[in-house]
This record gives structure tokens, sequence and C-alpha cells, in this order.
């Protein structure tokens, strides 16, 4: 005996119906960070981090400022993704509903302000 509608079974859509969405999109993004973050790394060896204007130099660069803001916005949607599932998972009732905002609203700050930063520093602000 199914407790899913008929229609659910015809679809083969779960309770929500966009649990196959959001795991493809962690896929997708766990793949995007692989890609960037082995950039990052390989571009940090050639780098000398102690001195500033060489860094802010190498932001600059257009190609860098766009990987970097990309690994940023990926990063931060990535990790979103994450806690909102854990957050899904392990809360209930008003804690759930607060959470998810408060995952939400943090998440877009931090990434808004990794990408202003990469701005400024691209732009000499």
């Amino acid at each position: 005996m199914s407790l899913r509608s008929p229609l659910a079974r015809v679809l083969g859509l779960g309770a929500a119906g966009d649990g196959t969405g959001h795991w493809w999109a962690q896929r997708i993004t766990a793949v995007a960070m692989l890609i960037l973050g082995v950039w990052f790394a390989a571009s940090l060896p050639g780098l000398d981090l102690t001195d500033r204007g060489a860094v802010a130099s190498w932001v600059a660069a257009p190609m860098n400022s766009v990987l970097l803001i990309l690994l940023i916005a990926v990063g931060a949607y990535h990790s979103q993704l994450g806690t909102r599932v854990v957050i899904e998972d392990y809360s209930r009732g008003w804690a759930k509903v607060a959470g998810l905002v408060a995952v939400q609203f943090i998440h877009v700050v931090l990434a808004g302000a990794g990408i202003l930063a990469v701005l400024r520093i691209g732009t000499g602000g």
C-alpha cells in the first residue's frame, strides 16, 4: 500500500517535488567548486602573498577577478545548499523557519561582502 497519490506516482515526484533539483544543484556546484578551487590553489604559488601591490594587481587582472567572483558566488551557494539541508532535517517549527531565513540572509551578505572586496581591490578603491 502506497501513501502517494496517483499523480505523484505517475510523475515520480517526492513530497515536495523538487528533491532532484536540489540534488543536482549540489552536484553541479561541487564540480564548479572543484574546478575553481584547483585554479585558485594553482595560482597561489606564483604569487607573493606578502606584497599587497602584487596581490592587488593579480586580483585586478580581468580573468582573475571574474574567477574569484565566481568562486565566492558558487562557494556561498553551495554552502547555503548544504546548510539548508541540515536545518531542514534537524529543526522543527519556528526554529526551522528562523534558521532557513538566517542561513539565506547570512550567505547573501557574506557573498556580497566577498564580491565587493574583489571589486574594490580590483579597481584600486
